[in-house]
């Protein structure tokens, strides 16, 4: 058992001196030594464990030509020399085991043990070379480069089996994010986004489809998340009836220029001041509140019919409602006519305020029978609309104007939720000197708070002060109260939502979102309403042609308007949102990209501003100088929004001949193609005893062992069917093609 332990121990290591030393006393040949050299004293030097050099001198050869060669080796179980008193003589006699069992024993008590028994087994030249074999570990620059080889040919076949896998992504991600997702290489999603004609970079942003489409491309499943999980904490929820409150009515006053829409504002303001409110008011943001009688109105003053189209084609419904001003002198104008449009467009309840009836030549029944063209039915003619006549600069049936604004307020029966986090809604935003970015909020639920962390489209930011129409710093704002905001980094964009979220890290999160998906439509090509439309029309969303027409004069409007009217239907119709006369403007850029319609121009063209805002918002406007060619275009378009007629063509009759149960995979049908041929795209039925029992798809189709994508009469097949395995041996598959035929006018 010792022997044994003592083949196991560890191998010589020695110091660099050591071997340094030991190549000079050998000299540079050991063929020299061999034959008669001189007597030569090595000296070894080695560590013991407390890194302290140990040496010996007592190591001595003598080499003497062939005498050294009939030496013997060492033994394995040869004795080390004692290191205190060299031994001279290195061959041992077998009649002195006294003195060997002797020294053995010394041997055990030796601290230095591992090394002179490892050192017993060698002579120096031994030593040497096995320090040689170690050198030789190190590999070769050749060695390497084979060694790369290997390895490029395993990564290779790694890549070869690499692991599909099942990832969600959301509306928009990173490429980076896209890449660790699918635990692809950045490079790799970043070649395949070239393959398709995108050029992105590893922090640009994707869309889902495109990042669906190099999913896939790289082997991958993909299911698309339609909003982010971020977006699920800022969800609105419907507040409880019982926790609902009366809220002011919150007003906008529209009409043509130069018919008292500032001056009945005034008026209003005026009235105010004469009814007890404290402080004069001053209109220095874009809304305001009134109070009289315990009764509170909140008017909006709107810089025209753009801003108002673009806060509701933001989807945000900032006004309950709308007073057409018209003056009784002058009659229905053109943006008389463009206030009517957006009003219905919003679907907001009108209040005609008919001003000015204290000047001479004033006529309000002109003023309605005028509006009866436009579809406005007033009180007075027997319909819905309260119409008041009013003089804002002589303060004539004001009093009355707020009657009906409370009547129409009543019917609409407006309330909210005081006790929650605010929502509502930027009526508009500019940029102070000494105060920063400032919004005028319209809180339209809860109740909105300073300190309050908020999230603004793509903006965040902590409420610092609020301002009330009076210029008062408050505490809090209620429901349908318009304030000044201060805590925006920069402007946010009018329409845009104003929500209070929990803390910083989601207003944060929301934002970022929020504006990489800007980002990403900047980036996208948009499509035209009308191709959007016919997208629409095969999913069976679309009934409705709605546009708007501009034309050089009023009779080519009133003649195409009645022309494409009468093309209408009981399954689709054209709705005319506005027509009137002169260039295209931006104003009906705005209306019509609000009403997800598109801009008919007979001989006219868009304003170079109104191309831009078309540009960027995908309206599509068509030119047209033959009214004909405009009428045609038309029916064509409401043809495609018909649904086509569907029709049946009978392709195939298969028997099933025998039924294969395979485990983890359901039960697969051996058949025989009696008549026509059988598709991996078909249609089918499956009928027995001549009862439909199941209509669906095929999910594999095998002629022997190999998929196929069609089989023909005669022949012989297997067919799966997807998401169904009640089948029997002679139930029959009938194959169906659908053949969809499109409709005219």
């Amino acid at each position: 058992m010792e022997k044994d332990k003592s083949n196991k121990k560890k191998p010589l290591k020695l110091s660099s001196s050591g071997r340094l030393q030991i190549r000079k006393n050998l000299g540079p040949s050991s063929d020299k030594s061999r034959s008669g050299g001189s007597k030569k004293t090595i000296q070894i030097v080695f560590k013991n464990k407390n890194n302290q050099q140990k040496s010996s001198s007592a190591a001595q050869s003598n080499f003497r030509g062939s005498s050294s060669l009939r030496t013997p080796r060492p033994s394995i179980n040869q004795t080390a020399p004692n290191f205190s008193a060299p031994n001279k003589n290195k061959n041992f006699d077998n009649k002195n085991k006294k003195n060997l069992e002797t020294k053995k024993n010394q041997q055990k008590k030796s601290t230095l043990k591992p090394i002179e028994d490892e050192f017993s087994k060698y002579d120096a030249k031994k030593i040497l070379e096995q320090e040689e074999q170690e050198f030789d570990k190190f590999p070769s620059l050749a060695k390497i480069k084979r060694a790369r080889e290997k390895e490029k040919l395993k990564t290779s076949e790694t890549e070869d089996t690499k692991i599909s896998r099942e990832v969600s992504i959301p509306d928009i991600i990173t490429v980076q994010d896209l890449a660790n997702r699918l635990a692809e290489k950045t490079a790799d999603v970043v070649k395949n986004l070239m393959k398709l004609g995108v050029m992105a970079n590893a922090t640009q942003s994707l869309d889902s489809e495109t990042a669906q489409l190099v999913a896939e491309e790289l082997g991958h499943r993909v299911s698309i998340v339609k909003d982010d999980d971020v977006l699920t904490e800022i969800e609105d929820y419907t507040d409880d009836e019982k926790s609902l409150e009366q809220r002011p009515p919150v007003v906008t006053i529209m009409g043509h220029v130069d018919h008292g829409k500032t001056s009945l504002l005034d008026a209003f303001r005026q009235t105010n001041i004469v009814s007890g409110e404290a402080g004069g008011i001053t209109q220095h943001i874009g809304a305001y509140q009134i109070t009289n009688k315990n009764k509170k109105i909140t008017f909006i003053d709107t810089p025209g019919h753009a801003a108002f189209s673009n806060m509701r084609s933001r989807g945000s419904k900032t006004t309950d409602i709308v007073i057409l001003v018209v003056a009784a002198d002058d009659g229905i104008k053109p943006q008389t006519i463009e206030s009517i449009a957006h009003a219905k467009s919003a679907k907001v309840p009108i209040i005609v305020a008919i001003n000015k009836i204290d000047l001479d030549g004033s006529d309000p029944d002109k003023v309605r029978n005028e509006l009866l063209t436009h579809e406005i039915i007033v009180e007075k003619l027997s319909g819905e609309v309260l119409d008041i006549e009013v003089s804002a600069t002589k303060g004539i049936n004001l009093d009355k104007l707020e009657e009906a604004i409370h009547l129409q307020a009543d019917l609409l029966d407006l309330k909210a939720n005081p006790n929650r986090s605010a929502r509502g809604v930027i009526i508009e935003s500019k940029l102070e000197k000494g105060r920063g970015s400032v919004a005028t909020v319209l809180v339209q639920k809860g109740t909105l708070k300073v300190s309050d962390i908020f999230v603004s489209g793509a903006e965040w930011g902590k409420v610092k002060a609020l301002i009330n129409d009076k210029g008062k710093n408050i505490n809090e704002a209620k429901p349908s109260l318009p304030v000044e905001v201060l805590g925006f980094d920069s402007n946010p964009l009018a329409g845009d939502d104003f929500i209070v979220v929990e803390n910083e890290s989601t207003a944060r999160k929301i934002a970022e979102y929020r504006s990489s998906k800007i980002q990403i439509q900047k980036n996208t090509v948009v499509k035209s309403n009308v191709e959007d439309m016919f997208a629409q029309i095969n999913k069976g969303q679309v009934t409705e042609l709605p546009v708007l027409i501009k034309t050089d004069v009023q009779g080519s409007a009133e003649a195409i308007e009645n022309s494409i009217t009468k093309l209408s239907t009981e399954e689709v119709q054209v709705n005319v949102i506005h027509k009137g006369v002169g260039a295209i403007t931006e104003s009906d850029v705005t209306l019509a990209n609000s009403s997800k319609g598109f801009i008919l121009g007979f001989n006219v063209r868009a304003l170079p501003h109104a191309r831009d805002v078309a540009k960027r918002d995908g309206v599509d406007i068509k030119y047209y100088s033959i009214i004909y060619e405009l009428i045609d275009d038309i029916k064509n378009l409401l043809s495609g929004l018909l649904k086509p007629d569907i029709s049946e063509k009978i392709s195939g009759n298969v028997e099933i001949r025998e039924v294969f149960n395979i485990s983890k995979i359901g039960n697969i049908a051996g058949c025989m193609v009696k008549e026509g041929f059988i598709s991996r795209k078909s249609n089918i039925r499956l009928l027995r005893d001549s009862v439909v029992i199941h209509t669906g798809k095929i999910s594999s189709l095998k002629r022997f062992k190999e998929e196929v994508s069609d089989v023909k009469m005669g022949f012989e097949c297997g067919v799966m069917i997807e998401n169904y395995s009640d089948i029997k041996v002679g139930d029959i598959i009938e194959t169906f093609e659908e053949i969809s035929t499109s409709r005219k006018l």
